[in-house]
């Protein structure tokens, strides 16, 4: 009877061991997300400020060949197509500037202190 207590209780333990780690797990996850989007959220308004700029370009109606641009028109258009190509280019680098930086700010330092953590648990147990 003693030995099927004991048993029930390593049990126990067991599962209370997992449900601890399970929901750390789960906890560390959950800070890690929120704080790269609130990095990425202050680099977007402190740094990369064209971050969230979207460029839309005069729309132009079709030509038809009876309705003829002058080349100083054409010109024109074709210019100002190229500027909305180029801010567009630039917001979009500066958008994945922003979330890189964040997630590495973030998971550089948790990585480096898990990896720590591993390292001195096996220095700990190859000495023992």
């Amino acid at each position: 009877m003693r030995e099927v207590n004991n048993f029930i209780m390593k049990i126990t333990e067991t599962i209370k061991l997992i449900y601890i780690y399970l929901f750390s797990a789960i906890g560390l996850v959950l800070i890690i997300i929120g704080t790269v989007r609130l990095i990425d959220l202050g680099l977007k308004v402190y740094v990369f400020k064209q971050a969230d700029v979207f460029y839309i370009p005069k729309i132009y109606p079709e030509i038809n060949q009876e309705e003829k641009l002058t080349p100083e028109e054409r010109i024109k258009r074709e210019e100002e197509q190229r500027k909305a190509e180029e801010i567009n280019r630039i917001a979009e680098r500066q958008r994945t500037a922003s979330n890189a930086i964040a997630f590495l700010i973030v998971g550089l330092p948790v990585f480096i202190y898990h990896w720590r953590l591993a390292l001195k648990n096996y220095s700990i147990k190859s000495n023992s």
